[in-house]
């Protein structure tokens, strides 16, 4: 008798082949997380809950192409674009797109975005310069 986790994994490879044949040129390799290496590596973790939404979107970060973000708001324009493409490839791949999913994901990165900007001083919204660095309008010198 097959239980459902182990359905749940037998429905995971087929897409995960689907996926392969697709996309010969990318790499996929099994892992404890989900991880985009650039240039074309997806790690994969098979018996995650949310192993098919989640291996589409490492997929969009590499078809997508964008290797290296200079800015914390770049990296979230990257993690968008990676989730938009991910809902092409639901479409492509008859997956179910799961908008709460991938927007409560998103908002790691938007709160995780916030609480470097804050100024730990005053408060205030501190703004980045391309060498990755923060700067309080309010507290650093100019």
């Amino acid at each position: 008798m097959v239980n459902i986790s182990m359905q749940k994994n037998i429905k995971n490879e087929e897409l995960l082949n689907r996926i392969r044949i697709s996309y010969p040129k990318i790499n996929f390799k099994p892992s404890q997380r989900f991880l985009f290496h650039p240039p074309n590596t997806v790690a994969y973790n098979l018996t995650d809950d949310n192993f098919p939404i989640l291996i589409l979107h490492e997929l969009g970060h590499a078809l997508i192409g964008i290797n290296s973000f200079e800015t914390d708001i770049e990296r979230i324009k990257i993690e968008v674009s990676a989730w938009e493409k991910a809902r092409e490839l639901a479409q492509k791949f008859a997956v179910p797109f799961d908008d709460d999913f991938a927007e409560n994901n998103l908002d790691s990165y938007r709160n995780w975005f916030h609480s470097k900007s804050i100024c730990k001083k005053c408060g205030q919204t501190r703004y980045q310069t391309p060498d990755r660095q923060y700067h309080c309008p309010n507290c650093d010198p100019f």
